[in-house]
């Protein structure tokens, strides 16, 4: 559990998410997302000179990877080192968690989480295979091999949503119904001109050209889902419960939050709004090819590290690459299904890996000042059967 680790109200923002091959898929995703921060760290008027390190969350290769994070400084303007942490999807949870860690023992004073991802046009990996007859290389599509197979299992990430579906006795007609649920959900975030959005989500520059930039302020690529356009879907799998519209779709986009004291902390929030401490942070590996159950027992660790139980938190926000995903999720917590992920979730909005839970984050906050306070709980899993889940509070 963590005592002394803050984010500041305000101190957080996310990009809006493109589907892949929409406006961002010829941006170098290191590139956008520290010029889309330093951006913003203007206009937020902040003196970057305090922050002292950046955890820098990145998942698909870009040119220069092997720089990472402290060239997305150098394009801040920032002379601190940074860290490249990758862990699929659990990423922005992971940056979250060592920033908290670091502030808990006194070893940084500000650090950075900024993440950053661009699944269109993923990198194709060679490598040589001395061994190979005619000087054949061994080669990887870096995102769709991947998301096909698990070296561990051979299993694809649809099979581990099948499998959890069938061991929990869902069904088609829950995923659909559930898919409608979240799509409605989100529609509340676009009401009164995106009111809700517009809380935490910063445009991004794209120069299209030499002599033309475009902005990007709002999501691109959300399908409208409705029972009828769901009912005409056949299963991704033979018998399986889940569609091409009750699982997510890759994106591009990124996010950032400051992990501070709590003096700083509001001293960033201008001394006005709520306090918003990281509380603790849980994380598991289940069975193998089962990983929709994974956010479940991470979940249960942040909450018994934090001393509360579900019915203590306000805010339910999770990542849901499948239907099966919250199902399992709400059944083995019995709660209703339908009372979590307002205002959206990866389900709809896409899934860019890296920002995709530092967004779920900086909603669930936003949710939580609307509501008044309260703790706040995000858990989603993971490639490789992983989960990862924090717990904040807003008071």
């Amino acid at each position: 559990m963590f005592e002394k680790a803050f984010i500041p109200y305000k101190g957080y923002y996310s990009s809006p998410f493109c589907r892949w091959q929409g406006s961002f898929a010829n941006e170098n995703s290191i590139v956008l997302g520290a010029e889309t921060a330093k951006r913003w760290f203007v206009a937020k008027n902040f003196d970057t000179s305090e922050f002292d390190y950046t955890f820098f969350g990145i998942t698909v290769g870009q040119h220069h990877w092997f720089y990472g994070g402290t060239w997305a400084n150098a394009i801040m303007g920032l002379q601190i080192p940074a860290m490249n942490i990758m862990q699929a999807c659990s990423t922005g949870t992971t940056c979250v968690y060592n920033a908290a860690l670091a502030i808990e023992q006194g070893q940084m004073k500000s650090p950075i989480c900024l993440m950053t991802d661009r699944l269109s046009n993923g990198p194709h990996t060679v490598w040589p295979n001395p061994n190979g007859p005619g000087g054949e290389v061994i080669s990887e599509n870096w995102c769709m091999d991947n998301f096909n197979s698990d070296p561990a299992t051979g299993f694809a990430m649809i099979h581990t949503a099948e499998n959890v579906a069938q061991k929990a006795g869902l069904t088609r007609e829950q995923a659909d119904e559930l898919a409608v649920r979240r799509y409605e959900q989100y529609l509340d975030s676009m009401k009164d001109d995106r009111a809700f959005q517009k809380r935490y989500m910063f445009p991004v520059e794209v120069k299209v050209s030499r002599k033309k930039t475009i902005i990007v302020d709002a999501d691109e690529g959300v399908t409208p889902t409705t029972r009828d356009g769901l009912a005409s879907l056949k299963p991704v799998r033979e018998g399986g419960i889940h569609t091409f519209g009750a699982q997510t779709h890759p994106a591009d986009g990124n996010a950032l939050i400051l992990v501070t004291t709590r003096d700083r902390a509001a001293m960033l929030s201008g001394n006005s709004g709520p306090m918003i401490q990281v509380v603790s942070y849980g994380f598991t590996r289940v069975e193998k090819a089962h990983m929709p159950m994974a956010p479940v027992p991470a979940a249960k660790m942040a909450l018994d590290r934090a001393g509360i139980g579900i019915k203590d938190v306000s805010v339910i926000k999770t990542h849901n690459p499948f239907a099966a995903n919250d199902l399992f999720f709400a059944k083995e917590f019995g709660i209703d299904v339908n009372s979590f992920n307002n205002y959206g979730s990866s389900l709809v909005f896409g899934h860019p890996q890296s920002p995709t839970v530092p967004r779920l984050i900086i909603e669930g906050i936003e949710e939580s000042v609307i509501k008044g306070g309260g703790y706040v709980l995000i858990t989603g899993c993971a490639a490789g059967d992983t989960g990862g889940a924090l717990v904040l509070k807003v008071s």
